[in-house]
């Protein structure tokens, strides 16, 4: 047990990743040979990617892929381009996947892709050339019925639109099914681009349901301004007319008291390029962000953020994990007994994965649906999954994560024992 913590004090992901399944398998009391098989990804890929870059030579990247469990189906999972990605972060996302496709009940397994780079470096034309590079490094493990690839940090809609090109021409036919997240014209979904925001809400409305917080009066602080932060932003406005008091991105952030008006926030960001310094608000760190005095807390930025040293210090009641990893064990062990509601990442942010599988379900029978059917899905899928995992936490006496392993272990588990693997 001793060493479980202390691997998990470092703060390494898949050590957190591995675990925080620990914990789950001995409430399950999960056979040792099934214990043995989910605790490590099925296969990984590591690649090297030369890359022409626009002066004429010749950069060689490291990438990464990594299928963590696809007992209950193909693998699904994002690509990160980030400067700081390690195959440890990387597993430990393809676990989380593998969990999080299981406790929203889809008929998919977990992967997790990555590039060591900086985007904002590289210019459209380079960053074109290094993600069909990596298309072609990884083809022989994906594919509509192996892995499916979608957007994550830094990635957008036209990048997976050249990956999924990319893709189909060493196919020799269009593939749309084979990448997700990508832009309307190359067979995207509706919904998509705020579905990990939207889902998160979601979660948010049926947590503010069992602690009787009214969203209309709930103040909301956001860690992170990029795609689910801002949707985060926007929709808690539009569905529920919650205020969001603080937001923060890379360069730091901003905070006012009686909330922020996000559309001028967004016209701030766009003509300086960061939320700092807009007018008439107070100057905020991404660390200050977690400790706002807030209703809702959502970190939507990156790993490892809510830790033992600042958890005494939340005051949120709701903290919505729209990031994959933002709390350690240890900052999860003092919420809990704070009693501050922590809705897991593998389950808050999980809209985007179940807009991915309806934009693959989409692609596979070639029949786009409405953006009202998506939202009605989305919505059924979210509410069903969080009333399964309030459930198993009620049984265990456990955590929201906890009871969210809990109800994902025992599928991936069950299927895994089903096909004889273990």
């Amino acid at each position: 047990m001793a060493e479980i913590v202390a691997s998990a004090a470092s703060l390494n992901p898949f050590a957190i990743a591995q675990h925080q399944f620990d914990t789950a398998a001995d409430i399950l009391k999960l056979d040792p040979r099934l214990r043995a098989v989910l605790r490590e990804p099925v296969r990984e890929l590591h690649v090297s990617l030369p890359v022409r870059m626009d002066n004429g030579d010749v950069k060689l990247f490291k990438g990464f892929r990594v299928q963590y469990n696809d007992a209950r189906g193909p693998s699904k999972g994002g690509i990160r381009f980030h400067p700081d990605e390690t195959v440890d972060t990387v597993r430990a996302l393809a676990a989380w996947m593998t969990w999080k496709t299981a406790v929203m009940d889809l008929p998919l397994g977990g992967g997790k892709g990555g590039i060591i780079c900086n985007p904002k470096q590289l210019s459209e034309r380079e960053l074109e050339r290094l993600s069909r590079a990596y298309i072609d490094a990884i083809a022989w493990i994906m594919g509509p019925e192996r892995d499916i690839p979608a957007p994550d940090v830094y990635t957008t809609p036209q990048i997976m639109g050249w990956m999924m090109d990319e893709y189909s021409k060493l196919r020799g036919h269009s593939t749309p099914g084979a990448i997700t997240g990508k832009p309307l014209s190359l067979w995207g979904s509706l919904g998509r681009d705020d579905a990990t925001a939207r889902g998160a809400w979601y979660a948010v409305r049926e947590a503010a349901r069992v602690i009787d917080l009214d969203l209309s009066r709930a103040r909301v602080a956001i860690q992170g301004f990029g795609n689910a932060g801002t949707f985060a932003a926007t929709l808690g406005i539009e569905l529920f007319g919650a205020s969001i008091v603080a937001v923060t991105d890379s360069n730091g952030g901003i905070f006012r008291s009686n909330g922020l008006d996000i559309d001028q926030v967004l016209a701030h960001k766009k003509s300086t390029g960061s939320v700092v310094g807009f007018p008439g608000s107070e100057a905020i760190s991404n660390a200050d962000v977690l400790e706002v005095d807030a209703d809702i807390l959502i970190p939507a930025a990156l790993e490892n953020q809510i830790t033992a040293r600042n958890a005494p210090d939340v005051k949120a009641r709701i903290v919505a994990e729209a990031a994959n990893g933002p709390t350690t064990p240890e900052a999860d062990t003092i919420l809990h007994h704070r009693k501050v509601f922590v809705i897991p990442d593998f389950l808050c942010n999980a809209g985007g994965v179940t807009v991915s599988y309806f934009e693959w379900v989409q692609n596979q029978r070639g029949m786009p649906w409405e953006l009202e059917d998506v939202h009605r899905r989305l919505d059924r899928k979210m509410t069903r999954a969080f009333g399964e995992v309030l459930a198993a936490a009620r049984q265990h006496n456990v955590d929201m994560r906890t009871g969210a392993y809990c109800v994902a272990v025992a599928r991936v588990a069950e299927a895994t024992r089903a096909r004889g693997w273990a």
